[in-house]
């Protein structure tokens, strides 16, 4: 069978997710399991999205807005650019996908961190795309180690700021600097799925360096803050040169009805954003209290989850907190063997992981 499969992908090592909360219930006999493992809303999905996905049920019979006009138009207010200025896509990972099927060829190669976002090594083996890795810098995208890697082949660089599973950031005399030293047939993209949860003074977005540089494309989510995880709708933002290209390689109908409209409501709910956003950075200081108390280093964080050292093998941990009906994120697959991930939740979730964490690291 294997003479049928392409050799990148028999190679390839494939995405592992988050544990469903059902899968951990029916494999542990558990009535009550909390998950704390894929960087989701603890309070669930935008109140106003969920009324407009229950009003337009019966309209899943006819196809979705191929282009997603309504949606652009008012992310296009949002960021005050054109529409021509956003692609949609179903979620980022299609949305990487398009970017390096777009504009890296066959010989060309991509450059992103060792440790980050695990699709976007995925996602370029899938594609047959060389993917060099830089091992990060306390913690963080080392951007001299990246730019000594940039070569004349080189087409993409994918920086996830802040960074996934690390939670640090680029700030933004760092990345004027690199962008500034990097040969113009490069294209960077910066991810910033957990732009939400900054809560520092100087966090370059990358929204605001579109009109000035060509070569730039921000990736956005409606998954994280906006809780619309299960509805997959994510988009890009670029000059519209580029987004015009982008457009070519996106395949019509790519994101549903329901999530489109979802999305549109969820951007006028900016009291529900705020609330998310403020509950977040609320249990984020109550966690780093309780974690020093036990005794367990994290990495501080600027997004929706903390990087724990838990001083021993992170599968393990990981493995004893489903017992308690808790779960986290170990990171075998991002090579950090003593450390798993946390996403905060509400209070009563966080004394839970806290109770559970504090049990198993005991034993």
């Amino acid at each position: 069978m294997k003479e049928l499969i392409c050799k990148n992908i028999i190679q390839l090592k494939p995405y592992v997710a988050g544990k469903p909360i059902e899968e951990v219930k029916r494999q542990l006999g558990l009535k009550e399991v909390i998950k704390l493992a894929s960087n989701e809303n603890p309070l669930g999905p935008s109140p106003k999205a969920i009324s407009i996905v229950k009003k337009n049920l019966a309209r899943i019979n006819r196809y979705p807005d191929s282009n997603c006009f309504y949606l652009k138009l008012k992310l296009a207010k949002v960021h005050n650019l054109t529409p021509e200025c956003f692609t949609i896509g179903n979620g980022s990972d299609e949305l990487i996908d398009i970017i390096i099927k777009t504009f890296v060829e066959e010989d060309e190669n991509i450059i992103t961190a060792e440790t980050t976002f695990l699709e976007y090594e995925i996602i370029s083996k899938v594609n047959n795309r060389s993917c060099i890795r830089v091992p990060l810098k306390y913690h963080k995208f080392d951007l001299e180690g990246i730019e000594k890697k940039v070569n004349k082949k080189t087409k993409l660089i994918f920086i996830a700021n802040p960074n996934n599973p690390t939670g640090t950031y680029i700030n933004r005399p760092e990345l004027l600097h690199f962008l500034a030293e990097l040969p113009k047939w490069v294209i960077v993209v910066l991810d910033e799925a957990y732009d939400t949860f900054i809560d520092v003074d100087d966090f370059p977005f990358g929204t605001d360096l579109i009109r000035s540089r060509r070569n730039i494309i921000v990736l956005k989510t409606f998954s994280k803050s906006y809780g619309l995880a299960g509805l997959r709708v994510g988009y890009a933002v670029a000059q519209p040169e580029l987004i015009s290209f982008m457009e070519r390689v996106r395949q019509p109908f790519n994101v549903n009805l329901l999530a489109q409209l979802a999305a549109e409501a969820a951007l006028d709910d900016k009291d529900f954003l705020e609330k998310t956003r403020k509950l977040i950075l609320e249990e984020k200081n109550f966690l780093y209290k309780k974690l020093r108390e036990l005794g367990v280093n994290y990495v501080p964080s600027v997004a929706n989850f903390i990087l724990l050292d838990v001083g021993r093998d992170g599968c393990e941990v990981f493995k004893e907190m489903l017992k308690f009906g808790v779960i986290v994120r170990d990171m075998e697959q991002y090579g950090l063997s003593n450390f798993i991930r946390v996403t905060i939740g509400i209070r009563e979730e966080n004394k839970k992981f806290l109770s559970a964490l504090k049990k198993v690291i005991k034993r």
